[in-house]
């Protein structure tokens, strides 16, 4: 029998007046999109299938499912009653799909020892007006469902059983591949999901042809989980042959690579590493990049992409993407800690309060295929804040940067950041060691996760790879989490990877490269019957670590993970004659690969790039266009109100950045903690004042690859030292999204971000200790042919030691009395990198020597709208005075290498004297005041004169910080 027991809040049965803040919510969101339902009550669905009496059913909606202080709970056996509703919607997963919260009731169910069979959760939203069946159907596909995971229904839904899955009953396939042309090797390649090129496919063809026989099905699937573009990164470690024009079209150079990446980035990060040893430990090795944080202790860092599953299920999309990075940096040496979180989201603009021009702003301009913006934001903002905050990982520190061009294709940057003994970094399966599966079952979900994100996205994606959507489950990875910190103090295992793109394929295949592997497909563990041992193999369903455990604590393994009430297998055996892969299925080989060939067989292209001279970089304001013919003051309260500048406090304060209470400067700052902090810090280890500064960097209005890739790296160091952080002690990670590079030109400007990245890794001594890349994000309309690329995007994320956090700053301005703004920069408008480093030094300096009280880096917006946010953020006010020849777009103009600071009065010679030793200069711009009002005044005195003289006579701008605050917090209505 299903039984369906439906919980609400008290009092919100249609036209009653309960409070259901969710419900209201909904109603806000359907009136945005211009559909007026009248009031919306809310209803959580349990479907639970049990032969239980029903006072046992009524026990668990009482005692288990409803608080009876707030909800209430009603019980329908078959066939729901009828209700008073004028319009209802209810929102189910379709079968198959993972269901955390239905999982977590099933345990708790049985912990009252009642048995069931299964128990599936929906949600209903009932609506007080009528309203008919095609706007229920746009309302409900636009705003409360997504149909890639989800099923709608418009009556009360009640299956009459569950469907499961039947057994499988193997049937090995072979795939005819020895004798296709290239055409029809192309075309496998296509409709079979590989997505390998014509050469690999040419590669795996002549392999084939000299063993004399075809591949299985599942041989295939490996090759192109291994060889795929997400795992290998075959584009940036390809030779590339570049050819340099001049604006005319005229070839000037020509230079070649032979790995790119080897030949930049981590030949920067190899220089460094000779001259500052004993601060990089583990560096493009292993799941993360690892820095020594003291004697005893490392800090290991890793950023992932999680794009087009985000784009075609943003939810399920962001929330496995944190959970397949803390996976990472679980996965890193014999097991770090993860202490802190960071997220990035670059998306289009939404419909409301975009300052910006040529957006799309109609939900019906949408392409097929599009989820509306402000949904995927929405949505994968919840994704992050539920699977972090559900762990009990502190989200400290992140971004949102909005740009039409992410319309097809937002992308979802995720973080962690792991604390890990120095004496665990280093790991290596044996051959003997038993292969041992942790965590989450295995289901159909994530099917082709990895070979999908290596492609373009089109608008039939969403139907194409709905089977590539994984939905996690954070509670089990919080257990998986414990049972291996315990298990690696205890010396249990000898290595430990997760199970992230391609499954359990990449994780027994990287783990035993070296000495190869058996596998039992049979054995692991389902959570439902009925899948193929080919997907067993590569699926991606979350929540699996794979350890490689010696026989002698197989036992003790098992024993402590049952102990946690976690699952754990043994599937197989590393070591196997001549490093082979072997894949059996109830003892029949269904799949045998060399290792070798499966790591070092990939035939590496040589790409060619071309790269354009321009005669200057075009730089676009990240707030977008203004009129200079506006006064500063409107344009002021504009780029405060501005989406890329505006308050991220309704995101902020969804996650939990106080949980394991290692937090020392929080996203927000301030008095009552509003202002927009540069960077996190984080106290790692609680008896302790060594600290660790989180910051990122993000440029991508900036057209020139170059200038770009400077930029994002010099915002990251900016944001870094502005907290207190020492650059001699900083290291940073890359995250490259790019468009498809199969454009020379398009790799043409890969090529110059990674010239960039050397360069700039050279000059500021910092090194690149991992990274990821995302070489495909682009979506193409079939139905119009239009393309729409991202803008080249590259993301730096910083990580460095703070020797005492105690002495960290804060961008609030603090002293009314003494307090004077003064902006730090250049001595050069065109400075040099080595010009920038040294800078970056100076300030660090500066700080160290408490000559700075308040620092403030400058970028989005200029200075005059970083003055406004230390303002705002410290509840005091700013008297400011400009040149009298200063025009309005300097105020606002964004460059590298600035940071505005507030110094007291005392020390301002002190600070200058010390930034002119470095060729950096120091211009007075006004003081701070107790009366809370902003004010900007031009005077033939200028900058370094007097403040409070009389220098200004015309005041170009006068605010209340009310004002100031108003614009900055109340731009976006989410």
């Amino acid at each position: 029998m299903i039984y369906r027991i439906d919980v609400a809040p008290a009092g919100t049965e249609p036209g009653a007046a309960g409070a259901d803040p969710l419900g209201h919510a909904v109603q806000q969101q359907i009136l945005e999109y211009g559909t007026d339902v009248g009031a919306v009550s809310t209803r959580r669905i349990f479907l639970i299938d049990t032969d239980a009496p029903e006072d046992q059913v009524r026990r668990i909606a009482d005692a288990l499912l409803a608080d009876p202080v707030v909800e209430t709970a009603s019980i329908w056996k078959g066939s729901p009653a009828a209700d008073s509703a004028e319009s209802r919607i209810e929102i189910h997963l379709k079968p198959g799909v993972m269901d955390p919260v239905a999982a977590s009731t099933e345990m708790a169910i049985g912990d009252l020892g009642i048995a069931v069979r299964q128990v599936r959760t929906g949600r209903a939203y009932l609506l007080d007006r009528a309203i008919d069946r095609e706007q229920l159907q746009r309302i409900a596909s636009r705003v409360l469902a997504n149909g890639v995971i989800e099923s709608i229904h418009f009556e009360p839904f009640v299956p009459e059983r569950f469907a499961e899955g039947g057994e499988y009953r193997l049937h090995l396939k072979h795939v005819r591949l020895r004798e296709l042309s290239d055409d029809q090797l192309t075309r496998l390649s296509r409709e079979g999901h590989l997505f390998l090129s014509l050469a690999e496919m040419q590669a795996i063809q002549a392999y084939y042809r000299e063993a004399g026989r075809e591949p299985t099905d599942i041989e295939l699937e490996t090759f192109a989980q291994t060889w795929s573009e997400h795992c290998v990164h075959k584009t940036l470690k390809a030779a590339v042959e570049v050819e340099v024009r001049s604006a005319s079209g005229n070839v000037i150079a020509n230079r070649r690579y032979g790995n790119l990446i080897k030949e930049t980035i981590f030949r920067a990060t190899t220089e460094l590493m000779q001259t500052n040893p004993g601060f990089c430990l583990s560096v493009f090795a292993d799941n993360a990049g690892v820095i020594a944080f003291d004697d005893t202790d490392a800090l290991c860092f890793k950023v992932e992409t999680h794009n087009h599953p985000s784009a075609i299920e943003p939810y399920g999309g962001a929330a496995t993407g944190i959970g397949g990075v803390i996976r990472d940096i679980l996965g890193t040496g014999l097991a770090a800690k993860p202490i802190a979180n960071t997220d990035v989201f670059c998306v289009a603009y939404p419909d409301a309060g975009a300052k910006t021009e040529n957006r799309r702003s109609k939900v019906d301009s949408l392409p097929r295929g599009v989820i509306h913006p402000k949904r995927v934001l929405q949505q994968v903002v919840a994704g992050v804040r539920d699977y972090g905050n559900r762990m009990g990982i502190p989200t400290v520190n992140g971004a949102v940067y909005f740009d039409d061009r992410y319309l097809g294709n937002p992308l979802v940057f995720c973080g962690c950041v792991g604390l890990i003994p120095r004496d665990k970094i280093a790991k290596a399966a044996n051959a003997g060691d038993a292969i041992v599966v942790m965590g989450g079952r295995t289901g159909r979900d994530g099917i082709h996760g990895a070979t999908f994100s290596s492609a373009e996205l089109t608008d039939t994606h969403a139907d194409e790879f709905s089977h590539a959507v994984q939905i996690g489950n954070a509670i089990t990875e919080k257990k998986v989490t414990d049972v291996i910190l315990q298990a690696r103090d205890r010396g249990l295992f000898t290595a430990v990877t997760d199970c992230g793109a391609g499954g359990l394929s990449s994780a027994v295949g990287e783990m035993g490269e070296k000495i190869g592997a058996l596998v039992e497909l049979e054995r692991a563990p389902l959570k439902y019957p009925g899948l193929r041992y080919d997907e067993i193999w590569i699926s991606e369903a979350q929540e699996r670590m794979v350890l490689s455990v010696p026989s002698r604590h197989v036992q003790a393994m098992l024993e402590l993970a049952a102990a946690e009430n976690v699952e754990a297998t043994v599937i197989g055996q590393f070591g196997t004659e001549g490093a082979d892969l072997i894949l059996r299925y109830e003892q029949t080989e269904v799949g045998r690969l060399p290792m070798r060939l499966l790591h070092d067989g990939i035939p590496m292209p040589t790409r060619k790039a071309i790269i354009e001279v321009a005669s200057a970089p075009r730089t676009a304001s990240a707030i977008g266009p203004s009129s200079p013919s506006v006064d500063p003051q409107r344009r002021l309260l504009e780029a405060l109100g501005h989406p890329n500048v505006a308050s991220k406090h309704w995101i902020i304060r969804q996650y939990d950045h106080e949980v394991q209470g290692a937090s020392v400067i929080k996203p927000l700052v301030g008095p009552i903690q509003i202002g927009p902090s540069d960077a996190a810090v984080i106290r790692p280890k609680l008896d302790s004042f060594r600290g660790a500064v989180l910051s990122a960097g993000l440029a991508p209005q900036v057209d020139n690859p170059y200038f770009m890739a400077i930029a994002a790296i010099d915002e990251a160091v900016r944001n870094a030292v502005a907290v207190g952080a020492d650059p001699n002690r900083l290291a940073v990670l890359d995250n490259f999204c790019w468009p498809s590079v199969d454009d020379a030109r398009t790799m043409g400007t890969l090529v110059r971000a990674c010239e960039a990245c050397y360069d700039a890794s050279k000059a500021y001594q910092i090194p690149f200790i991992s990274g990821k890349d995302s070489l495909h994000n682009q979506f193409t309309n079939q139905e119009t042919g239009e393309i729409l690329r991202i803008p080249n995007t590259l993301l730096i994320s910083a990580i460095g030691v703070i020797d005492d956090v105690r002495k960290c700053l804060t961008l609030d301005l603090k002293d009314a009395k003494h307090g004077r703004l003064c902006l730090i920069a250049p001595a050069a408008n065109d400075a040099a990198l080595k010009d920038l480093a040294q800078l970056h030094r100076a300030v660090a300096e500066a700080i160290s020597m408490d000559l700075v009280i308040s620092c403030h880096d400058v970028s989005d917006g200029g200075w005059l709208t970083a003055a406004a946010e230390m303002a705002l953020a410290g509840g005091l006010g700013l008297k400011l005075v400009a040149p009298e020849d200063a025009e309005p777009d300097s105020f606002f103009a964004e460059s590298n290498g600035r940071y505005l600071v507030e110094v007291p009065e005392s020390r301002i010679q002190c600070l200058s004297d010390q930034l002119t030793a470095r060729g950096a200069r120091l211009t007075l711009l006004g003081e701070v005041v107790a009366e809370p009002r902003f004010t900007l005044a031009v005077g033939s005195e200028g900058s370094g004169g007097p403040v409070g003289s009389g220098a200004g006579d015309h005041r170009e701008v006068d605010v209340s910080l009310e004002q100031l605050t108003r614009a900055w917090r109340d731009t976006l209505d989410w």
